[in-house]
């Protein structure tokens, strides 16, 4: 599977050209499943109007409004309760997996329970994470990221990456996390790290890894 691994979205042309060339075919031509499980855990997102949002592409920046040939939902927490046969053939025919922002653990604990995390390896799909969505392939996130309190007790996830992730950083007095707040959260996360703004994403396949920025990014390696 190929991941493109975003803060904001796909937010400017250098993304989305990213995500064409993943797809080696225009948007038009693909079909996309979007996951918005990890928006209902978290409280400043939480169930409602911007799941909403989120799945009908009325929100800024909206991935499911990028001109896919269909779009459907695929709810992770409702995957347990149906036989595997009714949705794993829909999850594989899909080109892309559109994954909403929210809180990471959660969506790592609903990706697991539901047999998902398990058939990602199997994918032909381009996995594209916003924030959460895509934290939640790195091996943790790191105790400022959980506001679900996860079954297993702390913050892993799945481990699809061997780097860590620090989105939304914006410059001081703005929105989101300072440098200074990313700097700290790396000091302490164990893995190497990104920390990347909303205009950044990272490109992931068997190739490495690409970072594709109009904006602001740093790599930062773990402390000694």
């Amino acid at each position: 599977m190929k991941l493109l691994l975003t803060s904001g979205g796909v937010t400017n042309p250098s993304i989305e050209a990213a995500l064409v060339d993943l797809l080696g075919r225009p948007i038009a031509e693909c079909d996309a499943l979007c996951v918005p499980t990890a928006q209902y855990a978290h409280p400043w997102v939480g169930p409602g109007v911007k799941p909403w949002g989120f799945i009908s592409g009325t929100e800024p920046h909206a991935m499911t409004a990028l001109g896919w040939r269909s779009v459907g939902v695929l709810e992770l927490t409702a995957l347990p309760s149906i036989p595997r046969e009714l949705w794993e053939p829909t999850v594989r025919e899909a080109d892309v997996l559109l994954a909403a922002g929210g809180d990471a653990a959660y969506l790592a604990h609903w990706m697991r329970e539901s047999g998902l995390a398990d058939l990602l390896p199997e994918l032909d799909a381009v996995w594209v994470g916003l924030s959460a969505g895509s934290m939640v392939m790195t091996p943790r996130v790191g105790a400022d990221f959980v506001q679900w309190e996860p079954l297993i007790g702390d913050d892993r996830q799945l481990g699809l990456v061997d780097f860590c992730l620090c989105p939304h950083l914006a410059a001081d007095g703005e929105p989101g996390n300072s440098m200074a707040e990313c700097e700290a959260w790396a000091a302490g996360i164990g893995h190497p790290a990104y920390i990347v703004d909303d205009q950044t994403a990272l490109v992931v396949t068997d190739a490495g890894v690409e970072v594709v920025s109009e904006g602001r990014w740093r790599y930062v390696e773990p402390a000694s």
